[in-house]
Parts: C-alpha cells; sequence; structure tokens
C-alpha cells in the first residue's frame, strides 16, 4: 500500500484526536470515580478498557502516520 502525505496526515489527525478525546473522557471519569458516583464495577472497568484500547489505537495510527509523513518528506513512498 503506498501512502501519501495527505494520508500520513490524517492518521496523525485521528491520532491526536484520540488521544485528546479519551484523554478527556478518562479525566471525566477519574472525577466521578473520586466524586464517589455510585456505578457497577464493571462500569469502571468497561470504560477504562475502552480508554486504554483507544489509546493503543492512537499509537499505532500516530506511528504508522509518522512513518509515511517522513517517507512523504524524503520523496519515497511508504510502504505496510
Amino acid at each position: 500500500m503506498r501512502f501519501e502525505r495527505k494520508h500520513a496526515v490524517l492518521l496523525l489527525a485521528v491520532a491526536v484526536w484520540n488521544v485528546v478525546s479519551f484523554g478527556n473522557f478518562a479525566a471525566n471519569l477519574f472525577s466521578a470515580y473520586e466524586a464517589g458516583e455510585d456505578r457497577a464495577t464493571g462500569y469502571w472497568v468497561a470504560h477504562a478498557v475502552l480508554i486504554v484500547v483507544n489509546m493503543a489505537i492512537a499509537a499505532a495510527l500516530g506511528s504508522v502516520g509518522w512513518k509515511a509523513l517522513r517517507a512523504s518528506r524524503a520523496g519515497e513512498p511508504a510502504q505496510d
């Protein structure tokens, strides 16, 4: 698969969006927990897993996007 600069920028933008949005979600979830919000344990676990998985997705997209961006600047197509 050949990545162009526009693909690299899109991947990096999605990675940043995931980090920002799920970072905010994590902060809100932690605030609710600290405030003593009464929820089942499964609620806290499920949302924590959701945050971790989305941060891993952001890391993977960011890594691929960064490699594609570097390759596009060097003038060679990035292949992954």
